[in-house]
């Protein structure tokens, strides 16, 4: 007993050293942006200040220019959309987008940029940096920048008098431990962000609604948003209030402000209506909530804040509380995407479906994307699964107690099926997820995918077959533990598979190296 005892605490600091041993970037963002909404441009200025944590000198960084993955047909979006058919038809009424005017200082000294070396990576470029970046010391980095809009079909974009400005300012890369993460944009594969501290100040003409990743600060916007949204809330069936500004022939400039984000979105429109709540968590922390979605007959999203806060419990109580000040859910135009695209503290959802089960199964995944990606946020490009997969694996939790749903298997479900018990209704859908053929293994890369269903079946679906295995061997409430425990080292940082691992043989008591090693089984899980 003795021997295991020593073992088990050199087990311990091993992994307390591993953590005392992590670093990763700080990148503080200003940013002001005006939408010139007739000609569909952004123009503006950015600062950004770049603290660099890590043991070694930078002379470079890599920066994303996004809004150019949209300028032309050799881009890597392009190529990947073109190749896969479930995808290629939502090119059909594209306009091109771009990111030009640029011109850089770093600490006020003018700096070279040298192109991506690999052909059509024209989203991304190496900053020069004047003197070499020490350890311990930030540099601060401004441009101009115009960015054209593209017609929407991958995330940014205009469409239905709605405007989704995401992907849209200058962001380093990350740089960790493995080196420099420089990535084109891509329809099929998210992101992997540095943590930031975000200032941005949007001006556009007042009659426009807006949401954003963030801390409204214009009292009185945010006064009328909470007013509207709240007869919204309250009064479901009659004829909505609408946000109307003081002078609609007049421009406006809203700040936000949010901190320990990966990423900052906005969504803009005339007539949204609001809803508005409060959320409550366990810790007596109150957390705003608001949906913003189309004015018409629609009942579909008349529920929608319930949704939302639903979501915001659900997670909190079974991973950690949420941590951010507000929570947003909004409605975006209908097209070949399905489904949602999350951003901190926002999410745009675009599910065609015109069920009141599914769109809440939607925002609840989407809602969920906060643990997974904004406050754990690890390489979705390289680790699909360990965000997509580990939030599916709660959502169809979610789904399972509120409604003994599943939104893979839908209406198909027998109606015996649907009065079982919560825990013996998810065996019989996970017995029938077992018996999709999904070949690929759970940890091949989102650029290794042929199509948009395969990336599905097993980012998402596999993944959540793999974790419900390890439910069945260990219990629901030890795997939550380990979740927990997992939220609360990793929250704010950019935990990879192995420290999940690590985080999760801690709490549940055990060595996981086989059900580990089943992320990179081909075939069935077994």
């Amino acid at each position: 007993m003795k021997k295991i005892s020593i073992l088990f605490a050199l087990f311990i600091s091993v992994q307390s050293f591993a953590q005392e041993n992590y670093w990763q970037q700080k990148v503080y963002y200003d940013i002001d942006v005006t939408l010139n909404d007739k000609e569909k441009v952004l123009t503006g200025k950015e600062t950004i200040v770049y603290k660099n944590n890590s043991p070694v000198s930078l002379d470079f960084i890599w920066l994303h220019l996004w809004p150019n993955a949209y300028k032309n047909d050799s881009t890597a979006l392009f190529r990947q959309i073109s190749s896969d058919k479930s995808r290629s038809k939502k090119l059909g009424n594209r306009t091109p987008g771009s990111m030009e005017g640029l011109s850089f200082l770093v600490n006020g000294k003018p700096a070279t940029t040298a192109a991506h070396p690999v052909p059509g990576n024209i989203d991304i470029i190496k900053l020069n940096l004047p003197d070499p970046l020490k350890p311990g010391d930030s540099v601060t980095i401004t441009t101009p920048f115009t960015v054209k809009l593209p017609a929407y079909f991958s995330r940014s974009g205009f469409a239905d008098g709605e405007f989704m400005i995401c992907q849209w300012y200058v962001k380093p890369a990350v740089f960790d431990k493995d080196g420099w993460h420089e990535m084109p944009y891509l329809d099929m594969g998210e992101f992997y962000s540095e943590f930031g501290d975000y200032n941005v100040n949007i001006t556009l003409p007042a009659e426009y609604v807006v949401a954003a990743t963030g801390n409204l600060q214009n009292t009185d916007e945010l006064a009328m948003y909470k007013s509207v949204g709240q007869q919204n809330s309250s009064d479901r069936n009659g004829k909505p209030v609408l946000y109307v500004p003081k002078d609609k022939m007049a421009s406006k400039t809203l700040n936000y402000t949010a901190t320990h984000v990966p990423d900052f979105a906005w969504f803009a429109k005339k007539e949204f209506v609001i809803q508005y709540d409060t959320i409550k968590l366990s810790s007596g922390k109150v957390v705003d909530a608001f949906t913003y979605y189309y004015n018409n007959k629609s009942p579909l999203w008349k529920s929608s804040i319930d949704y939302v806060k639903n979501a915001v419990h659900f997670y909190s109580n079974a991973i950690g509380n949420y941590d951010y000040p507000v929570v947003q859910a909004v409605e975006g135009p209908k097209n070949n995407s399905s489904g949602g695209m999350e951003y901190p503290m926002v999410t745009l959802i675009t599910s065609p479906d015109a069920k009141a089960e599914s769109l809440d199964a939607v925002i609840a995944h989407e809602v969920g994307h906060n643990w997974f990606m904004s406050m754990l946020g690890s390489n979705e490009r390289k680790h699909t699964w360990q965000d997509e997969g580990l939030n599916t694996y709660y959502q169809f939790r979610y789904e399972a107690e509120k409604y003994r749903g599943n939104m893979i298997f839908g209406a198909v479900i027998p109606p015996a099926v649907k009065k079982l018990p919560v825990q013996e209704f998810q065996g019989a859908i996970y017995r029938a997820v077992h018996n999709i053929p999904m070949n690929a293994a759970i940890a091949t890369p989102a650029t290794e995918f042929k199509t948009s269903d395969e990336y599905g079946l097993i980012s998402y679906i596999k993944t959540a077959l793999w974790m419900y295995m390890l439910e069945m061997s260990v219990g629901r409430q030890k795997v939550d533990e380990a979740f927990k425990n997992y939220f609360n080292e990793w929250k704010h940082k950019h935990p990879q598979p192995t420290d999940m691992k690590n985080s999760f043989e801690k709490t549940i008591g055990g060595k996981l190296d086989s059900f580990f090693g089943l992320l990179n089984k081909e075939g069935k899980l077994e």
